[in-house]
């Protein structure tokens, strides 16, 4: 437990993948990505359970032998590619209490893709999340200027616009407003926000703003700029 409140990590990695096949597999500087969650999990102190929803064996295994358990197999019907993080992870919630016996109040979700998290970081989130009882908190970046919102343009017919008319106005970098996004570290959510609001955010949504190049993988260009910022942060 952590603060009085009994944590279950979820991590999931489904089998199937377009970007890179058996993306979930594929290896992290030798380690393959599902078994970096594994081995993440171990070096936070007060997780009470931590579980890994696929659909593969072969994710299965891999996980396993990182110390990530697999009580069940993510049934086909949450298998595919366009199922919400919603669906998964209520799932997972509700067979690894129907199989414990014990109500879960926490619910962490890692994801294989992103290598780059810290212990830390993890540990930050939840600390967060129950410290000052939000609904959920996520880790979230600042977006990097060139790609704020107001300066994204469209190209219909090959004409060329704006996305936000707004945009129009926009002469320096210091008119815009800070935007943030999902960086896929970590996202911690209460139960009662999974099951009884039906969402990963629920009304009070928390952000946990995290520095440094973190990197979600979706490509193996994705693979290979995580693989050199984390060897460079090492040298």
């Amino acid at each position: 437990m952590i603060k009085g409140q009994r944590i279950l990590v979820v991590c999931p990695a489904r089998g199937g993948s377009k970007g890179i096949p058996l993306k979930n597999l594929q290896p992290f500087l030798g380690v393959p990505l599902v078994a970096r969650v594994g081995h993440l999990v171990a070096e936070i102190q007060g997780i009470d359970r931590a579980i890994v929803s696929t659909d593969s064996e072969g994710i299965a295994t891999v996980a396993r032998e990182s110390g990530l358990d697999v009580p069940f197999y993510r049934p086909e019907e949450l298998s595919g590619d366009r199922i919400s993080d919603l669906e998964v992870l209520s799932h997972a919630l509700v067979e690894a209490e129907r199989l414990d016996g014990v109500n879960y109040d926490v619910v962490v979700m890692l994801q294989p893709t992103s290598p780059l998290r810290r212990a830390e970081d993890v540990q930050d989130t939840i600390n967060m999340l129950i410290d000052d009882d939000w609904d959920a908190v996520w880790t979230v970046s600042e977006t990097d200027s060139k790609n704020h919102p107001l300066k994204q343009l469209t190209v219909k017919n090959g004409q060329l616009g704006y996305y936000d008319q707004d945009g129009k106005k926009i002469i320096a970098r210091q008119q815009l407003v800070p935007v943030y996004h999902r960086n896929g570290v970590a996202y911690a959510i209460k139960r009662s926000c999974l099951l009884d609001q039906k969402s990963i955010s629920g009304e009070r949504t928390g952000a946990l703003v995290l520095e440094g190049d973190l990197v979600s993988i979706d490509t193996y260009w994705d693979l290979e700029l995580a693989e050199y910022i984390y060897s460079k942060g090492q040298g």
